[in-house]
């Protein structure tokens, strides 16, 4: 599990309004309806986020994040990774996301985010991805599908290694990314140590991908979120870099 149930993100330090904010039924590339989330600006700058969550799926957290850009004037839909599997009914604490997870299939989710992409593209000059734990993974990896991103974003991603959904790691296909890249981390995360971050930094340096990676010393797994009161400065620094990514990714 990334964040608990009861968490939230942080208020980004630019605030605006959301003109409008809604469900949303895509349909991806084979024809499946998929759910999601959409918030757009009042006070728009051109820019467009699509958000990838982690493996709680479509949970009420991303749907304010995504409100939480519309607020910061950049358009945002929030997609719900198990679309395909879960059904579009809320989902609870309760909710049993590991045979989801293990459901995924790699070109189905790139068709799935795609699909969030085209939509914003209505709205968007340019447009980025953001995603947290498994979805901070599969952000990293639009880089290489092709999108015209102008850039992507990971909190705590997975960046190396192998993934029990079959979903590849950001470092291997480092290579292709076409995009910049910003990875951002918690010092305090035993799940992601120092030298996955250092392999995945080597990874985009060799392939002359532009990159910044950010690591909070004492911040933890999921230390975005607005609950936990301990990180608030990591999470303020966290929107700081994300904005200033957003306003300039080279």
């Amino acid at each position: 599990m990334c964040f608990d149930d009861d968490a939230r993100p942080p208020l980004p330090p630019i605030r605006g309004a959301a003109l409008d904010a809604r469900d949303l039924t895509l349909t991806s590339r084979d024809g499946t309806a998929i759910r999601a989330y959409a918030a757009l600006a009042a006070q728009a700058t051109g820019s467009g986020m699509l958000i990838v969550p982690d493996v709680r799926g479509l949970h009420p957290y991303y749907e304010e994040l995504a409100l939480r850009f519309a607020e910061a004037g950049i358009h945002a839909i929030a997609v719900d990774l198990f679309g395909r599997t879960a059904g579009d009914e809320p989902r609870g604490a309760d909710f049993d996301h590991e045979p989801h997870v293990m459901r995924l299939d790699p070109d189905q989710v790139n068709d799935d985010v795609a699909a969030a992409a085209a939509r914003l593209r209505d709205h968007a000059e340019s447009l980025f991805s953001i995603g947290f734990c498994l979805g901070g993974r599969v952000s990293l990896l639009q880089a290489s599908t092709g999108l015209g991103l102008a850039g992507v974003i990971g909190l705590y991603p997975w960046p190396v290694g192998p993934h029990r959904s079959g979903i590849a790691a950001p470092a291997d296909l480092a290579p292709s990314f076409a995009c910049p890249v910003l990875a951002i981390f918690g010092g305090a995360d035993r799940g992601i140590p120092e030298e996955q971050r250092l392999a995945f930094d080597q990874s985009l340096a060799r392939a002359g991908v532009p990159h910044r990676s950010v690591t909070y010393d004492d911040a933890p797994h999921s230390f975005f979120d607005r609950t936990a009161q301990e990180h608030a400065g990591a999470s303020v620094a966290a929107w700081d870099e994300i904005l200033r990514f957003v306003a300039s990714p080279g």
